[in-house]
């Protein structure tokens, strides 16, 4: 048996939404990408939704909007995929690495320790979605008058108090990606209560054009567009966004056969020691993004040798969400070292197992019966 770590769930209606777009002739950002932003504004809970080219490009435009400039600090974790502190780098600011909780969310008490008179903002990681304290760090911001900016690539259907992830601020990021939840092959979404903000991303995201093709194109008169500000070229097509379309229909099942696999994963290694399981709680509904399972110093193998055990037995792994402090690209930006032992300790010692909508049971079972020997036996 050969089992992958993910499998994005694609099928007919998908080809079927990109084929008839492609014969259609209108291929870049059009109506498609409308209906989009619409579908998923209107899933979360937000007034405005701006589709991007990738969520790092969305993690962008949102510190550029909010005013974040070259010299500035943004507070994230390093405990994320590399590319929360990239965005940071990328518009010349400078990542201030705080640590996490045992949840791999941001902890506040790091974060408070860590604000400047250079802190502009704080980038909130919902990892592998679940969602992080989202009205802690919106009390904390508002006092100190920073932005906070949710990094959501892995979250979009998880909920904080009940409230769906995307709802809850003006900058709120989702990935597209394959690995993620739903899939445009590749791409980014932006949520925003604010209008203004909706507006300026826009043109951020559209070389800070005033009228965009499909605006021009429903006009009866001619029109002509002017360049408001120095924007970028981070659009999405309306190929990928008429497969996100067919995506965003699947996504309830999708989250519902996700937590269900790991519920079932849960049930089967709760009775094992030396590890600590992803939570269920309905105030921090997760999606279940990944599933990721955390060794403990009584754990009776060390990870990477759970992870080539697991590789020969045909299920695929992957190591803990990366500490972007001790990656190479890293190691020399800042001026004194960073230390951050509860993230280094996690990452270092977390293992993602496969999950995915489509897994059978058979492979479900598969993957608790090889885990649970291989963690319950020497």
């Amino acid at each position: 048996m050969k089992i992958p770590i993910a499998k994005p769930w694609l099928n007919e209606s998908e080809a079927q939404n990109a084929y008839d777009v492609v014969l259609s002739g209108w291929v870049t950002q059009g109506p498609q990408v409308e209906k989009f932003e619409e579908l998923t504004a209107k899933f979360c809970g937000a007034k405005y939704a701006i589709a991007v080219s990738n969520c790092t490009v969305a993690l962008e435009l949102s510190l550029i909007a909010a005013g974040v400039k070259p010299g500035d600090e943004v507070i994230c974790p390093s405990m994320s995929f590399i590319a929360t502190a990239n965005c940071v780098v990328n518009i010349g600011a400078t990542p201030i690495f705080a640590e996490v909780n045992k949840d791999f969310n941001l902890d506040i008490h790091d974060v408070k320790n860590k604000i400047t008179s250079k802190t502009k903002a704080i980038i909130l990681v919902h990892q592998i979605g679940l969602p992080g304290d989202i009205d802690a760090f919106s009390e904390l911001c508002t006092e100190k008058k920073l932005t906070l900016i949710e990094d959501a690539a892995c979250a979009i259907g998880s909920r904080y108090k009940g409230r769906k992830i995307g709802s809850h601020s003006n900058f709120v990021c989702f990935s597209y990606h394959p690995r993620k939840i739903i899939t445009t092959g590749d791409g980014g979404m932006i949520l925003t209560n604010d209008e203004a903000v909706a507006e300026q991303l826009r043109l951020l995201r559209q070389h800070g054009m005033s009228i965009n093709d499909n605006l021009r194109h429903k006009a009866k008169n001619i029109i002509f567009e002017e360049y408001l500000l120095i924007g970028r070229n981070c659009r999405m097509t309306d190929i990928q966004a008429a497969i996100g379309i067919a995506q965003m229909l699947k996504l309830p099942e999708i989250i519902a056969k996700r937590r269900s696999i790991a519920l079932r994963y849960n049930e089967s290694f709760r009775s094992i020691e030396g590890l600590i399981l992803p939570r269920f709680e309905d105030e921090y509904f997760s999606n279940f993004q990944s599933y990721s399972l955390l060794l403990t110093d009584k754990a009776i193998i060390k990870r990477n040798e759970l992870m080539n055990l697991l590789l020969s037995k045909g299920i695929a792994t992957r190591r803990g969400v990366v500490c972007s402090h001790l990656e190479k690209a890293y190691l020399n930006h800042f001026d004194k070292q960073v230390h951050l032992p509860k993230s280094e300790f996690y990452s270092l010692n977390s293992i993602i197992i496969p999950l995915y909508p489509t897994m059978t049971n058979e492979e479900v079972s598969y993957v608790c019966s090889e885990v649970r020997r291989l963690l319950t036996s020497v």
